[in-house]
């Protein structure tokens, strides 16, 4: 299901050329700063942690 999501949201973005390009600045402006970046790993990095043992506190 999330590969054919992702298909159509493909799909879209090359039929329409300037959402393409607006989409592709968007990301291009947000990879440029540093702190949305780190932050963006830092949460996914909090998401993935395992919680500590019990004996580890």
């Amino acid at each position: 299901m999330r590969w054919l999501l992702l298909g159509a949201v493909l799909a879209v973005l090359l039929l329409f050329p300037p959402l393409l390009a607006a989409v592709a600045t968007a990301a291009g402006w947000l990879l440029a700063k540093p702190v949305l970046v780190a932050f963006a790993a830092g949460l996914l990095a909090g998401v993935r942690a395992p919680s500590p043992r019990r004996w580890a506190r």
